[in-house]
């Protein structure tokens, strides 16, 4: 189309300026109702690290005219690096930590620069991180996983022998139940990155879960429960109902994009749960027992559980909800002159494949169709595009996306009518981003 001819320039986001002051400022100042005061530490970030396009001369561009060192000179050798690097010139593009949402270094998260990626695969390097007590660099020699419970024989694996058993590749999205937590209360943090970040999507390669309990003799009639139990010293332990293990999509992964789990990901064994919230996705896998009720550990009983609005903990709620977020333009990036812009984003189910994604830049009062880009997997990210002219007025740019079960993203009210305000987990409301007459674009909140 004509007007890509003259297309709009985005100034990224600013990168790492909360610190953990700030991070105590953010629910300091959203307790009392602002949500407005983080624009000044993101007017310090941006003065301090603004670009600017360079100009063509008149008598032409010398980035064509002259030519740099790269055109006339020798480059490095080949294999300076046995494990190949991201380019120095990005940096920048890192999982962040937030610093407020837990209370020791070990039991933390960290954040996937969702605003900086293509496509739908994560870099494994670039993957969020949840840990309840650090992350741990298995021997994986030593390393054993055990099949116990309601089996005729109970088995224990070796990493060899599970990997020298027929296994399936899949790509499947994770996310952690807390993801958008703090936007329930309201809180606005400045990012796509914090908002939406503890997400992160790969190809896993392992063997189905079933093929092992089959190995055991298990009894998979009637109502079954594994309990996948981890090796760290949290004791990370949760219930996964037969009905999914049955499906065959619950994996005992041992490869992540191509190569090895990394140790921040659970190396050498994690559960893969397809659909399932990341709590569900044990990490240093050690047993699987198999039940005939639900477990009830402790992170599901009192941790990773609904608070509704009477009160009460809504538990076993662990199927991630369709959900999507614009990731360009999307919050602390800044348009810097009219034109042609293309409204970029992710969209995902726990249920299925995405159907369809609509995009709105006037708050929800006219959307349009998103094209869908391929491949469209079940319970895996889908990347969307829609074309955009902006004409320098004030916009809110909304995505809402529907599954192929029918079921339609909600906007804020009509989540909270069920939810209430109180909840940490679940949140898959419509995000809006404002984008101002002056090209800096903000989270802000609609009900």
């Amino acid at each position: 189309m004509s007007n890509i001819q003259q297309p709009g320039q985005v100034r990224k986001a600013p990168e790492n300026f909360v610190d953990a002051q700030g991070v105590r400022t953010v629910f300091s100042e959203a307790r009392k109702g602002r949500r407005d005061f983080i624009r000044g530490a993101f007017a310090a970030a941006v003065a301090g690290g603004a670009a600017t396009a360079a100009l063509a001369q008149a008598d032409g561009d010398p980035a064509i005219l002259q030519l740099p060192a790269h055109s006339t000179g020798l480059g490095q050798p080949v294999v300076t690096d046995g494990y190949g690097k991201p380019s120095k010139y990005e940096a920048n593009v890192q999982r962040r930590q937030s610093p407020g949402l837990t209370p020791t270094a070990q039991a933390s998260v960290s954040f996937a620069p969702l605003q900086s990626l293509f496509g739908i695969v994560t870099p494994s390097g670039l993957h969020f991180e949840r840990h309840h007590q650090g992350w741990w660099d298995i021997d994986p020699s030593k390393h054993r996983l055990m099949v116990n419970g309601l089996v005729k024989a109970a088995k224990v694996f070796t990493l060899d022998e599970l990997m020298r058993l027929p296994s399936v590749s899949r790509f499947h999205f994770i996310e952690c139940g807390a993801n958008t937590g703090m936007e329930w209360g309201n809180v606005a943090v400045p990012t796509a990155q914090y908002t939406h970040g503890m997400l992160s999507c790969s190809e896993f390669t392992g063997v189905p879960l079933i093929t092992l309990l089959e190995m055991a003799g298990a009894d998979l009639k009637g109502e079954r429960f594994v309990l996948a139990e981890g090796a760290d010293g949290s004791s990370m332990t949760r219930t996964i109902p037969m009905s999914l293990v049955r499906s065959g999509e619950v994996l005992v992964a041992y490869g992540q994009n191509g190569e090895m789990l990394r140790p921040e990901q659970g190396y050498p064994l994690r559960l893969v749960v397809p659909g399932v919230q990341g709590v569900s996705w044990v990490k240093y896998l050690r047993r699987i027992e198999l039940g005939d009720m639900p477990y009830g550990t402790k992170d599901e009983t009192v941790h990773y559980v609904d608070l509704m609005p009477d009160g009460q903990h809504r538990q076993y709620t662990s199927v991630q909800e369709c959900k999507s977020v614009v990731t360009t333009p999307s919050g602390g990036q800044m348009l810097l002159d009219k034109g042609f812009y293309n409204i970029t984003g992710l969209a995902w189910s726990g249920r299925g494949k995405v159907k369809r994604v609509d995009v709105s830049v006037d708050g929800g009062r006219n959307w349009r169709s998103a094209r869908l880009e391929s491949p469209v997997l079940s319970k895996c990210l889908t990347r969307f595009n829609i074309d955009w002219v902006w004409d320098g007025s004030p916009a809110i740019i909304q995505s809402r996306a529907m599954d192929d079960t029918g079921y339609v993203q909600p906007g804020y009210r009509q989540l909270r009518a069920v939810r209430g305000t109180r909840s940490i987990y679940h949140n898959n409301a419509i995000q809006s981003w404002q984008v101002q007459a002056s090209g800096e674009v903000a989270n802000v909140q609609l009900g």
